[in-house]
């Protein structure tokens, strides 16, 4: 099927008039999303889309159109369109499209052909079977928010007159869920998930279990009193922390001088335990992919190491205006043209499990889940603020639960102030994985 694809992609750069680079990008996917309540199907959704997006580049002039249809004769109005809007364009001497840069295309495991044969019974059944195991968890257990499956299907090509003919496919599914735990008057959320790449992979149990544990352990949380602690955050925590410092690290910011790290590459930003990573050829991460939205090869970048700053993410634009070359990192749809980001982040992992991190400190807070963290950070000065629950940690143990409380820094005081990286890298359904991360001198703003 990706041949096809590609077969059609090379049509429309075939078509290209002279002094003209084109680029066509070519997809064709599957989402599913199904929600279970009281063992019924509460929704499904099955939505199937394709279509073609088409750049053309004359004199530092960029044009874009796209259509929802591979059919012949609205490609090539689509790409008489592209043409047109390049007419219009503002000249850009950095605009141009990727060239083929000698890093080979890793073959990375990331489809699954029995996705393609799944009955959507066998989905709603394990929709149902998560709903009926997070319910059977525990006696505390008095409902759920939401239990739900999901999974995608997804095949692209990418050829350009610069050279590139690229193609990949991919398929993911999860099952997600909120549970609600009561005690008296006390009502308290918690969830869990499993990922995969086919139903064999799916835990509905696991997710259940930790759904189940979440909530019942914030049973009888109160409202800390406000200090300066040092925190431990929960894998899920420090993977949101993680996606905020990746846009940080893109080169589109650094030029727009919305990043934090502007000017700093060679420079001590972290405590000498962090090495952070964008690794999209790590097969275990959900967002792992063998080519860029360019057609570049993926790659293992190292941003961060022991502690340095060492680079920033480029696609093809951000690298000509930094003087630079692309890291591998263009992101889109067929429906825009190319952004530049980070697409799977990871810190390195220590040694050390949980519990003994947590057996190391006296005084401190486990942070089990932040809200309101995106609106709470600002890029440029770093400074955050979010709210937060989580458990008191008191003697090297966890203590009583806590909510209601806001924890504030910068993100360059809290990359400095890393006291220890946890040995549990945990692969989440987003764009980051988790790990266990102590964190000294955080100020919490309680009662």
């Amino acid at each position: 099927m990706t041949d096809e694809l590609l077969a059609v992609a090379d049509r429309v750069v075939a078509m290209a008039a002279p002094g003209e680079q084109v680029e066509a990008v070519v997809v064709r996917g599957v989402d599913t999303e199904i929600k279970v309540y009281g063992g019924e199907v509460e929704s499904l959704s099955s939505a199937q889309s394709q279509g073609v997006g088409i750049r053309v580049v004359v004199d530092g002039r960029q044009g874009f159109a796209y259509a929802g249809t591979l059919d012949e004769a609205v490609i090539a109005e689509t790409l008489a369109e592209a043409r047109d809007n390049a007419g219009f364009a503002t000249r850009d001497e950095y605009v141009g499209l990727a060239e083929p840069d000698g890093v080979a295309i890793e073959e990375l495991d990331l489809f699954r052909a029995s996705m393609g044969s799944v009955h959507p019974d066998e989905k709603v059944a394990l929709a149902i079977e998560l709903e009926r195991a997070v319910l059977a968890a525990d006696p505390r257990i008095s409902g759920i928010e939401s239990a739900e499956y999901a999974d995608g299907v997804s095949e692209a090509a990418v050829a350009t007159t610069t050279g590139i003919r690229s193609v990949g496919r991919e398929t993911s599914c999860y099952v997600a869920t909120y549970a609600m735990a009561t005690e008296g008057d006390d009502t308290q959320t918690g969830f869990g998930f499993s990922v995969g790449r086919e139903l064999a992979d799916l835990d509905p149990g696991a997710a259940a279990a930790e759904a189940a544990e979440r909530a019942t352990r914030m049973l009888g949380a109160v409202k800390p009193p406000t200090g300066r602690l040092t925190v431990v955050l929960d894998p899920w925590v420090t993977a949101q922390f993680l996606g905020l410092l990746g846009y940080t690290l893109n080169g589109d910011a650094v030029a727009k001088g919305r990043s934090l790290f502007a000017d700093r590459l060679g420079e001590a930003v972290a405590s000498p335990l962090v090495t952070l990573i964008d690794d999209p050829t790590d097969i275990r991460a959900m967002t792992a992919t063998d080519t860029d939205g360019e057609g570049l090869a993926t790659r293992r970048n190292v941003l961060v190491r022991d502690g340095v700053l060492e680079m920033f993410v480029h696609n093809a634009y951000s690298a000509r205006r930094a003087g630079t070359v692309s890291t591998g990192n263009a992101v889109r749809g067929f429906k825009s043209t190319p952004s530049v980001d980070c697409l799977f982040l990871s810190l390195q992992p220590g040694t050390t499990d949980p519990a003994q991190l947590i057996a190391g400190i006296d005084d401190g807070v486990l942070v089990q889940e932040v809200s309101g963290l995106h609106s709470g950070v600002n890029p440029v000065s770093g400074d955050f603020s979010t709210g937060a629950e989580g458990l008191r940690i008191r003697g090297g143990e966890v203590a009583e639960p806590v909510r209601e409380f806001t924890i504030a820094s910068t993100l360059q005081k809290m990359l400095h102030d890393v006291q220890a990286v946890g040995n549990d890298l945990q692969f989440l359904p987003m764009n980051a994985a988790g790990v266990s991360l102590v964190v000294a001198d955080v100020t919490l703003s309680g009662s």
